[in-house]
């Protein structure tokens, strides 16, 4: 996501020589009439019989929807703002519900939001981001998928805005052991229970399945690089748990009822000596090459100093230097690193369960997991995006296949096991011809068997180095996936990529890419009167199918749904002929409800913020290939390079409009619905997030004071959103 520099979002670590799409278009006939034998097949054997319609990547069929969304978008337009408030459409009230600080447990106070508040483990934690709601009966012991009156959320706490955690800011390093504990306390999740009375929602303080998740917060490491070498540390010399969980993103749930919490940017938090690479063999030995791709090059300093505050194993853990004799990293943290960066299953009905991070599912920065509609008798497939410029989308499938049983089960966390465990990893190779193929990361494949860059030890560290063997394949250099998420009515995927400043069109340096296909623009841009923006500033959105509906399928055909634009661009930079109710910029969240079958698009933008804050977007999304071949004509300074892509049918002013603008200085983030779809949750991360330290005496110089007003320092919260006729959110 775009957060201040600090944040390292685009840790920009890709160097590998990886292929555009020039370099692709070879077999082209010979492999596309082979799928077109397949989809057919696959497609009846799981459905039954389908009407098909033709798709704009090229000659294949694609299978027309199995269930048909809303048309049409019932509300009129949000226009643009820079208030520092949130606005809706008429007819609906937005209301804040959990803020940063506020109470989960019986006898904690209420929030003082000065600087002051301490025991973060039981109060809201900061920068709210990825949110689920799972339906909980009435004697609040158990699911009920059905109830909207009673339930949970469950939400990561990505990072901190450390400036308004403190009454004058945070100390500087050496950090002091209060101050680091406190932020270790803010990350992580929050589980906390809602109610709605009539049209009223509200979460419950003292409820006993309240929960928070923290960086300190003991978690079972599960799956193939679990006991692993390199996963051992001082604290797991087994290397089955490992403590925290941090820079928690997007969020997934699974078909029997869990919680996924991605984590993303996590490699940050950490720090190395500046002799560590001698220290470990020099700039060839393996773990080495492993810390630089992931971006943590020796000499980094972590992102808020935490292995400074003292010298108890709380701290040191932060430090990922080899400095002890073991020759299996039992003596220091040499390895732990590799803890991190993994998809988490958390079981939200059990305060007592000790969430497990699913190793099968690769390490990267992680964002949200969104799965296939399950079918039984065939396996899972759940869909993931690397966030960092240049980095790649990925698909686990599951070695069970899917038994319908299983979404009631008695185990929620062996059910995990049963499913999140055993599979196969897959990353994507976006073809110059609208299709596409899954390229499968196991030590039996001879690129990654052979990697001249890496050795690969065994199956476990093709999961601990998911990025190296993405790069051995060749898998597609993508603009920073974000979010992911499967339309339910045609069963498509969706990826938002946010943007990449490192877009060219000429022969791209170290961690640079050249537009390609699904990554086709790249242009000069201007934020203000003088501000330079240049490659994919605006960002994009993908769009694929699976050949044949089918979770294991090796190919996929693929288009882009939308280019975020201003609607005043030239029209080679606006591709999808936004309007003024319609522009965006840098797309981030995305989320399909289940109630309408409406998409919601959520932004995390710096690029139009001159113009207005971020934004929620509604959607009537079409399915693939319902447009078709363009050509993207592309300038950036001096040069220009004409591009064709696959894009979807254009919006219209029933199919796309603005739902609602957030305060000065947020991202829009987070998104669910109660069963019914009458009340819709968002988060609002970071407002105020441009204050300057040397302002915090001063609120009149805070960026926001959202959500609180007056001269109350900003806070992350949850917003809840109903419609004042009580119907359902976006009709």
């Amino acid at each position: 996501m775009n957060k201040p520099v600090d944040h390292h979002e685009e840790d920009n670590s890709n160097t590998s020589g990886n292929p555009t799409f020039e370099s692709v278009l070879s077999a082209r006939l010979s492999r596309r009439g082979v799928l077109r034998g397949s989809v057919s097949t696959a497609a009846t054997a799981v459905f039954g019989s389908f009407a098909t319609a033709a798709c704009g990547g090229g000659d294949d069929a694609v299978v027309t929807p199995a269930v048909t969304a809303l048309s049409s978008l019932g509300y009129a337009a949000v226009g643009k703002s820079l208030a520092d408030t949130v606005t809706v459409p008429a007819g609906y009230t937005a209301t804040v519900l959990y803020r940063c600080g506020d109470p989960i447990a019986a006898g904690v106070t209420a929030a003082k939001n000065d600087g002051t508040d301490a025991s973060f483990d039981k109060r809201a934690g900061d920068c709210h981001d990825g949110i689920e709601y799972f339906g909980l009966n009435a004697a609040g012991t158990g699911p009920d998928a059905s109830s909207s009156t009673r339930g949970l959320l469950g939400m990561n706490h990505e990072y901190q805005n450390n400036l308004f955690l403190f009454p004058n800011g945070p100390t500087a390093n050496p950090r002091p052991a209060a101050e680091v504990d406190k932020e270790v306390a803010v990350h992580g999740l929050s589980i906390v229970e809602v109610k709605r009375t009539g049209t009223v929602v509200s979460y419950v303080q003292d409820s006993a399945l309240n929960r928070r998740i923290t960086a300190a917060t003991t978690m079972m490491l599960s799956g193939p690089a679990a006991g692993d070498a390199l996963m051992k540390t001082k604290y797991s010399i087994d290397g089955s748990t490992t403590r925290g969980t941090q820079n928690n993103c997007g969020t997934g749930t699974t078909p029997w009822g869990t919680l996924i919490t991605c984590e993303e940017n996590w490699i940050g938090y950490f720090t190395r000596a500046a002799t560590d690479d001698t220290a470990r063999g020099g700039a060839t030995a393996r773990s080495v090459v492993s810390l630089k791709r992931y971006g943590l090059a020796a000499g980094a300093a972590s992102r808020y100093g935490w292995e400074t505050g003292g010298t108890a194993d709380l701290y040191a853990r932060w430090n990922a230097s080899q400095s002890g004799t073991a020759t299996d990293g039992t003596d220091d943290y040499r390895n732990i690193t590799n803890n991190f960066g993994w998809n988490v299953e958390i079981d939200p009905y059990l305060p007592a369960s000790a969430p497990k991070k699913r190793t099968a599912m690769g390490r990267f920065a992680h964002e949200a997991a969104a799965y296939l509609t399950p079918v039984a008798g065939k396996p899972l497939a759940f869909y993931m995006g690397d966030d960092s410029r240049g980095e790649y989308i990925y698909k686990f499938v599951s070695e069970a296949s899917w038994s319908a049983a299983d979404a009631a089960p008695a185990d929620r966390t062996a059910t995990g096991d049963k499913y999140l465990d055993k599979g196969k990893l897959y990353v994507a190779k976006f073809n110059a011809d609208g299709s596409g193929e899954w390229l499968l990361l196991d030590i039996g494949i001879g690129a990654i068997k052979g990697y001249a860059t890496y050795t690969f030890a065994n199956q476990a560290d093709v999961m601990v180095n998911a990025r190296l063997a993405a790069d051995a394949v060749g898998a597609t250099k993508m603009d920073r996936p974000e979010w992911s998420t499967v339309n339910p009515s045609t069963d498509d995927i969706y990826f938002t990529l946010t943007n990449n400043s490192n877009r060219v069109l000429g022969t791209p340096t170290g961690s640079q890419a050249k537009v390609d296909a699904a990554n086709p623009r790249a242009y000069n841009d201007t934020k203000g009167a003088a501000t330079a923006q240049k490659g994919n500033v605006n960002g994009h959105i993908i769009r694929m199918s699976e050949n044949g509906r089918d979770p294991a399928a090796v190919a996929f055909q693929w288009d882009v749904y939308l280019f975020g634009a201003e609607s005043t661009a030239a029209a080679a930079i606006n591709l999808s002929g936004l309007t003024a109710d319609q522009d965006f910029s840098s797309p981030d969240g995305m989320r399909f409800m289940p109630s309408t079958g409406l998409a919601w698009i959520e932004t995390d933008d710096g690029a139009y913020t001159d113009v207005t804050n971020c934004m929620l977007l509604g959607a009537v999304a079409g399915t693939r290939g319902d447009g078709g071949r363009v050509t993207v004509n592309n300038t950036l300074d001096t040069t220009t390079l004409a591009v064709d892509t696959y894009l979807g049918k254009k919006p219209t002013a029933d199919t796309l409009k603005r739902f609602l603008v957030g305060p000065a200085q947020a991202e829009i983030t987070g998104i669910c619905e109660t069963p019914d779809g009458k009340a819709l949750f968002i988060n609002i991360q970071h407002p105020g997030e441009e204050t300057l330290t040397t302002a915090i005496a001063d609120p009149s110089k805070y960026g926001s004071h959202w959500p609180d007003g007056g001269a109350a320092r900003p806070r992350s919260a949850t917003v809840v959103i109903t419609k004042n006729d009580g119907g359902r959110i976006g009709t």
